[in-house]
């Protein structure tokens, strides 16, 4: 068995799209997953699964989603080891950051350099950004929501044909010892 979080993007715990974590987890179980946990309330579950692969398994939770709750949320599920080689791959001093400094943007699919080729980062300092295959680093001293530099990397122009899913430090950190725990 293979331990995996699958990160749901855009989904509310109220209001409209409501996707509580308890009926994700249920749902996650009628799958056949096993072990399923869910992290915070805003879309982190973590499971074990002795079929698949990450692309099929978030496909399957889609469709199982949609079917069930009737809107479609975009999934990204990314195994231990490769959760564990992004938060070790690091470019900022992460140990010396606050979680709302530092942020990771998983990608469906590998980033390449030519997508972000015409962002000014002079422009945006103190801000920054560095890429990895499926992941960006974002550090963001002000928080996200302050963030101009954060705007513009979300522009549909930036994530055309991707599913891009974005996570505090902290949650990248915590899901890394959750999958962990269970392998």
């Amino acid at each position: 068995m293979k331990t995996y979080a699958a990160l749901l993007r855009g989904i509310n715990v109220g209001g409209t799209r409501k996707l509580p974590m308890a009926e994700l987890r249920q749902l996650m179980e009628g799958l056949g997953h096993q072990g399923v946990r869910t992290h915070l309330q805003s879309g982190q579950a973590v499971f074990g699964a002795v079929r698949g692969d990450e692309e099929s398994l978030a496909a399957e939770l889609t469709e199982a989603i949609e079917k069930h709750f009737g809107f479609t949320v975009d999934v990204i599920v990314r195994d231990h080891d490769y959760l564990a080689a992004v938060a070790g791959a690091c470019p900022f001093p992460a140990a010396e950051l606050q979680g709302k400094e530092l942020h990771v943007t998983y990608f469906s699919a590998p980033v390449t350099a030519e997508r972000f080729a015409d962002i000014d980062a002079v422009a945006h300092l103190p801000e920054e950004f560095r890429l990895g295959d499926r992941a960006l680093y974002l550090y963001v001293p002000a928080g996200l929501g302050q963030s101009r530099l954060a705007a513009v990397l979300s522009r549909p122009r930036i994530t055309k044909g991707l599913i891009a899913t974005t996570r505090n430090w902290n949650t990248v950190v915590k899901l890394v010892e959750l999958t962990a725990a269970q392998e």
